[in-house]
C-alpha cells in the first residue's frame, strides 16, 4: 500500500488529522535539508512535502521564491530533491514523501525516465501546480501505473471545475484556502468551509488545506474540517530566520531544535483539537 493512503488510513482510526509540511529542498542547503526533515519527524509531522526550486514559479510567494532563490544558488535539481529522499530514508525516515514540482523539470527529464526516478528514490506522490487536470491523462496513467499519487489541487475558484479534478483523485485533495499564491495569511476566502463541503461532496478521498496557514489556532480550525493540513510559507520563513544559527556548527543544533519547536507548536494544537 502506498505510504499516503497507509498514514490516512491510521490517522482516521485514531480520529486526527495529518500535518502536512511543506520544505524547499536544498535550503539553506541539500545537508540540511536532511537534519530538517528529521527534526519534522520527531516533531510530528505526519507527510512531508518536498518543494523543488524553480526559477519562475506561479504559484510561489516571496518566502518561498526566497528560498527557491537560495536552494539554485546551491545547484539543487530536481534529481537532488530525489536523492534527498532517499537519503532520508536510508536514514530511517518512515514519512511519505510528496515531491512538489512545476512541470517543466519532469519534462526536461522524460516521463519515463521520471517515473523511474521515482520508484527507485520510495516517493509517495506528486503535486504538480501548473499541470491543469485536461492536460494530465498521461502523467496520471503513469502514476497509477507506478502506484505513486498525483495529487490534484482544487482552488475556489474551481467552480464547474470540481468534479471533473475530483473523478480521478488519488491519495489527497489539495484545497487552496485563499487566492493568490502561497504565503502567510491572517483572513482566509470567505466562503472556505463551504468550499471545502463541496469538495467533500465530490471526492472519494481524504482532502488537505494548504496556502497560507501559519498559526497552531489555524491548523486547529482546520483540522475540524479537513483530513490534512499543509504549512508551508511559515515553515520556511522558520527555517530563513535561523539560516545564521545552521550555518554555525557551534549553533546549528539550536537553530535545528528552533525549527522543530515551530513544527511540534502546530502539532501540538492539532492535538489538543483531537484530544
Amino acid at each position: 500500500m502506498n505510504r499516503i493512503d497507509q498514514t490516512f488510513e491510521t490517522l482516521k482510526l485514531h480520529n486526527k488529522t495529518a500535518l502536512i509540511p511543506y520544505l524547499t529542498v536544498g535550503d539553506p542547503d541539500p545537508e540540511t535539508t536532511l537534519d530538517i526533515i528529521a527534526e519534522l519527524e520527531s516533531a510530528g509531522a505526519d507527510i512531508i512535502e518536498l518543494g523543488v526550486p524553480y526559477s519562475d514559479p506561479l504559484a510561489d510567494g516571496p518566502v518561498i521564491q526566497r528560498a527557491s532563490e537560495r536552494a539554485l544558488k546551491n545547484k539543487v535539481t530536481i534529481r537532488t530533491c530525489m536523492d534527498i529522499a532517499l537519503k532520508a530514508r536510508e536514514r530511517g525516515s518512515q514519512l511519505p514523501f510528496i515531491l512538489f514540482t512545476y512541470y517543466n523539470p519532469v519534462l526536461q527529464m522524460g516521463l519515463g525516465t521520471f517515473f523511474e526516478e521515482v520508484l527507485k528514490h520510495d516517493i509517495s506522490g506528486l503535486i504538480i501546480p501548473d499541470l491543469p487536470v485536461e492536460e494530465s491523462s498521461e502523467i496520471r496513467t503513469r502514476a497509477a501505473a507506478a502506484g505513486v499519487h498525483l495529487i490534484p489541487l482544487v482552488a475556489p475558484t474551481s467552480h464547474e471545475r470540481i468534479a471533473t479534478i475530483l473523478s480521478e483523485a488519488t491519495g489527497f485533495v489539495y484545497c487552496v484556502s485563499s487566492l493568490g499564491v502561497t504565503g502567510e495569511r491572517t483572513d482566509f476566502y470567505s466562503g472556505v468551509e463551504a468550499f471545502l463541503e463541496t469538495v467533500k461532496e465530490y471526492s472519494r478521498v481524504p482532502i488537505a488545506i494548504g496556502f497560507g496557514i501559519s498559526t497552531g489556532e489555524q491548523v486547529a480550525r482546520f483540522s475540524k474540517i479537513c483530513d490534512g493540513v499543509v504549512v508551508g510559507s511559515a515553515i520556511v520563513r522558520t527555517i530563513e530566520s535561523n539560516i545564521p544559527l545552521l550555518d554555525c556548527e557551534e549553533t546549528r543544533s539550536q537553530g535545528l531544535s528552533q525549527i522543530g519547536q515551530f513544527v511540534a507548536q502546530l502539532k501540538g494544537a492539532k492535538l489538543a483539537l483531537d484530544r
